[in-house]
């Protein structure tokens, strides 16, 4: 018999279950929820992919592993896709979170020359090697908590080196860190102190970008995708499909930040342009769903920032997914609006904010988040062929990743074939 069985790197053995979504494409509507539940499941691995997933009877009669890694009776899940970050800044606004919960609102936070602009002052007041040291760090504790992919934003840095200086941070922390980091260049997160006296001066710093932020980064390579925060009292709708438009002519993938604090349009403006996703959407119209819809765009939920900044307003969590959309659940770990790198508490907060069963959000935050930084061939699900990205979780079901929060169940953590965590 022994004959008989191909040698691989790994063996995953010992789960009460396997549960994973599958495919290469983002699932909506009643799709969301549909999740391969493999009881007594165990993984083999070989080459950094996965090679088969099955019961472990018969995964045993085919395969044997050079190492081996016991569940211990909990479940394997795909690694965590984290589609929304802002993980390069250098100190923290925990004075802005206490004038929060005593009152103040974000743009009552952000006018008294808080907010972003805050971080802007840290982050161009940091050497790079300290700005890498920082995101090292967080990277860490991204991986303890199962994230193993993470999109990451610039946009603390609001001028051309410093923009530039985020990126290559980030290019340098995901060369040497078991995390991969999907870069986005965020130019457009604000406008910085010296462009805001005036609306020409606003106007001249969107030809800095369309001029000259965006050409260079897209010559550059270090950023795959450009965001930028469609807002009242940032970018408005012309000045964000001007800065897109040349995005997307230099190659560049296209993220928007919309629908956060006010009904602006900005998801039917991302239906518009084809963007790879639609983020927040506190305020989306019922015409925004039906575009995003109609276009593919991917709505990028984060349901502990309204939690965070005090506000009542929901994203309409379970409205996309009745329209047939696909959303995908992110962090939007920041220092000012949601200071939080926990993946799992955004699945508990789904279930609570946007009635997701835990199948649902299992999807939301491994394949469909996978999907919208185009990595959904890649990752996202426990798949022959798909990157060996695993988590083993001290959880009897996987409907104990929303029932139970407040305790990290992460055993285990396999990237790309690699135990890097645990075993």
């Amino acid at each position: 018999m022994a004959s008989d069985q191909r040698e691989v790197d790994l063996i995953i053995s010992g789960a009460a279950e396997v549960a994973t979504p599958r495919g290469e494409t983002a699932r909506g509507g009643a799709a969301l929820g549909e999740l391969d539940i493999t009881e007594d499941g165990a993984l083999a691995v070989d080459g950094g992919l996965i090679v088969a997933v099955g019961r472990a009877s018969d995964l045993r009669r085919a395969w044997r592993g050079r190492r081996e890694l016991d569940a211990g009776g909990g479940i394997l899940v795909p690694g965590f896709v984290d589609a929304h970050t802002h993980p390069v800044f250098a100190g923290t606004r925990e004075e802005e979170f206490e004038m929060r919960v005593a009152g103040a609102s974000y743009l009552e936070i952000a006018g008294a020359g808080g907010g972003i602009v805050s971080s802007v002052k840290g982050v161009r007041g940091a050497s790079a090697e300290e700005l890498l040291a920082a995101l090292l760090l967080r990277l860490d504790r991204f991986l303890a908590l199962g994230t193993t992919t993470i999109e990451a934003k610039t946009g603390y840095g609001l001028s051309p080196k410093e923009e530039m200086k985020c990126l290559e941070v980030i290019a340098a922390a995901d060369a040497i860190h078991a995390v991969d980091l999907v870069p986005t260049f965020l130019g457009a997160h604000d406008f910085p102190l010296e462009y805001r006296d005036s609306d020409a001066d606003r106007q001249r710093y969107v030809d800095l970008l369309v001029e000259e932020m965006i050409p260079a980064v897209a010559a550059s390579g270090l950023a795959r995708y450009c965001d930028v925060f469609t807002e009242a009292h940032v970018f408005n709708l012309d000045q964000t499909r001007r800065i897109l438009g040349r995005a997307s002519e230099l190659g560049l993938g296209l993220r928007l930040h919309v629908d956060q604090l006010t009904p602006l349009g900005g998801a039917e403006l991302a239906a518009e342009l084809g963007a790879a996703s639609a983020d927040h959407l506190e305020y989306i119209s019922d015409q925004g769903i039906q575009a995003l819809g109609e276009a593919g765009v991917v709505p990028v939920l984060c349901p502990l920032v309204p939690l965070y900044l005090g506000q009542d307003k929901e994203a309409p969590g379970r409205a996309l997914v009745k329209a047939g959309l696909a959303p995908a659940l992110a962090t939007d770990f920041n220092p000012g609006s949601c200071y939080t790198q926990s993946m799992g508490e955004v699945l508990t907060f789904s279930a609570l904010r946007f009635g997701f069963s835990a199948a649902e959000a299992l999807t939301a935050a491994t394949l469909n988040a996978a999907c919208s930084l185009d990595l959904g061939q890649r990752i996202g699900s426990l798949e022959p062929g798909k990157a060996a990205d695993i988590l083993v979780l001290d959880l009897p079901g996987h409907r104990h990743l929303t029932y139970e929060f407040g305790r990290n169940p992460v055993r285990s953590v396999v990237k790309a074939g690699a135990v890097v965590l645990g075993g």
